[in-house]
């Protein structure tokens, strides 16, 4: 078990560059991850049934516990990420599949990889799996209700098809996990480590496998502008989920602390791109390209979340700010800083 523990350790280390590197695979060899394309929801249902499996009744309780927080964190989620996908489409003349595209990974869930840039960051890893929960269980509804209010105009939304997917997809395996974790505890405890391999892998067929549908399509002039749409997707939702949690800190600051503002910036700019690539394939059937911008963000958002996070580390560390900081301001001047005096005056 010690060797699966290190492999899982060694994957998630390189997993970002593991995805380039697959991705661009598949797209000179489509042939490789082109026969999974009927089992996309399989895969990613697999994912959620090991989601379930970690959960316990405490991470349920835990919503109960602080409401405020968990339902604010994900509200700010399902707000602002959905209308800055329909702002950039707007920007940037996007229409048609892509910016269907654009627009429902916007719509999509908070993803799993934001648990591991907040504890990354020292954020509050607690809040960020609870609004990570509540949004994934709220998408069978969220995701067919803001697709048709928001991206309606470009081609005819599929509602009920996206709402029995998502339900299937998501609620199914997640409720699975979650009732064998109860019967099977402490059998499922032992396979444990063995499920983020398991997760990864089925993220990265689902991955391979919109790469290879849109090999021919993957750089054209119609997808291209996708890439720089993903990006400002994501920083924008990072930055406006952080001043949104600054904003609530003032309103009460007993609950929206430093490590709390970390975990809502997480939670806010970091989509289940997974699901987005699945819902798309599934739903958006006929233009497999529908699937393209969440293919981006998948790559993009575990590149930035692993700098953003790291960012963070070192900041707090340069000023001296503790894990359990009520508003992360300094507590000290950095080391350079103090020497600023005398050599401000040479210069």
């Amino acid at each position: 078990m010690e060797k699966v523990k290190q492999a899982a350790s060694w994957l998630t280390k390189w997993f970002t560059l593991i995805v380039i590197v697959w991705a661009a695979i598949n797209y000179f060899v489509p042939a490789i991850s082109v026969w999974a394309k009927g089992y996309t929801g399989y895969l990613l249902g697999i994912v959620l049934f090991g989601m379930g499996l970690t959960l316990s009744v405490d991470d349920f309780a835990r919503i109960i516990k602080q409401p405020l927080m968990v339902i604010v964190g994900t509200v700010a989620h399902y707000v602002i990420m959905p209308l800055i996908a329909v702002l950039l489409c707007w920007i940037f003349h996007l229409d048609g599949a892509i910016a269907v595209g654009v627009i429902l990974v916007g719509c999509c869930p908070s993803g799993t990889s934001s648990n591991v840039m907040s504890f990354l960051s020292r954020g509050d890893v607690a809040l960020d799996v609870s609004i990570g929960l509540l949004s994934t269980l709220l998408a069978p509804f969220m995701i067919p209700l803001l697709m048709q209010l928001l991206a309606s105009r470009y081609v005819a939304i599929p509602w009920q098809s996206l709402f029995l997917s998502a339900l299937t997809i998501v609620l199914v395996p997640v409720a699975l996990g979650v009732t064998c974790h109860m019967i099977f505890k402490e059998k499922i405890e032992k396979v444990t480590p063995v499920l983020p391999i398991v997760s990864q892998v089925a993220i990265l067929l689902i991955i391979g496998v919109v790469v290879s549908a849109n090999a021919s399509k993957l750089f054209s002039s119609e997808t291209l502008l996708a890439i720089p749409v993903v990006i400002l997707h994501n920083l924008c939702g990072y930055a406006l989920g952080f001043g949104f949690s600054k904003l609530m800190y003032k309103m009460y600051p007993k609950g929206f602390r430093y490590a709390q503002q970390k975990a809502i910036t997480f939670e806010v700019g970091m989509q289940d791109s997974g699901l987005g690539a699945t819902l798309a394939l599934t739903s958006f059937a006929s233009t497999p390209i529908t699937a393209i911008p969440s293919t981006f963000f998948s790559v993009w958002h575990n590149i930035s979340g692993s700098v953003l996070s790291a960012w963070w580390r070192r900041h707090d560390d340069k000023y001296g700010i503790p894990r359990d900081s009520v508003d992360g301001k300094p507590t000290k001047q950095p080391a350079a800083a103090t020497a600023a005096p005398v050599a401000a005056a040479t210069d």
